[in-house]
Formats: structure tokens, sequence, C-alpha cells
């Protein structure tokens, strides 16, 4: 696959990573386009091979960021958060600890 092609397709699934995390959140999501389109059009010019692959590769460790990484809270009253997590977030099944054992 060519260069192009790569970026074409690292913004592609960019948006796609956009739409799940920020899903019903039209602020994040507006503000999420923004950036994401912000980015690519200020290297657009480009075009050194390898600083290009650089580019892909923060790119594509962005998106692994927000779709492993990201969760939604939505405020339902004044100090009360509830938390939205997506199936992708629910991958690990560890059980929180909240009194460290401590190493002897």
């Amino acid at each position: 696959m060519g260069q192009a092609a790569k970026v074409l397709q690292l913004f592609k699934t960019l948006h796609r990573t956009r739409q799940q995390v920020f899903k019903n959140d039209a602020r994040a999501l507006e503000a999420a386009r923004i950036k994401i389109n912000e980015e690519f059009k200020r290297n657009k010019s480009e075009t050194s091979p390898k600083k290009i692959e650089e580019l892909i590769k923060i790119g594509s460790d962005v998106e692994l960021i927000l779709r492993t990484s990201v969760i939604q809270g939505i405020h339902t009253d004044h100090n009360t958060l509830k938390l939205v997590p997506r199936k992708d977030l629910l991958i690990e099944n560890v059980p929180y600890c909240d009194a460290p054992t401590q190493k002897q």
C-alpha cells in the first residue's frame, strides 16, 4: 500500500474512532474533528517518506489510545459523574484492590 493510501486510511480510521469514542457528545465530536483535520492539513505538504511514516505512526498511536483509554463521563448532578464504558474497553476483568498489599 502506498503512503498516500495509508494516510487516507489513517484519516478515515481516526474519524471513525472519534465517532465511537465521543458518541452523543457534540462538543467533543466537533473538537476532535477540528483537531484531526487541522493536523492533517498542517502536514499536507510533507514530502519526506521518513517523516510521513513517522507521522503515520503517531496518528496510529493516537487512534489506539483513543480507542482503548478514553471513557465518557456524564454529569448526573453537581458532584457526580456517570461513566459510560464502551464494550471494547471492558476487555480485561482485573479486580480492583482499594488497599494495596505491602511488598516484603
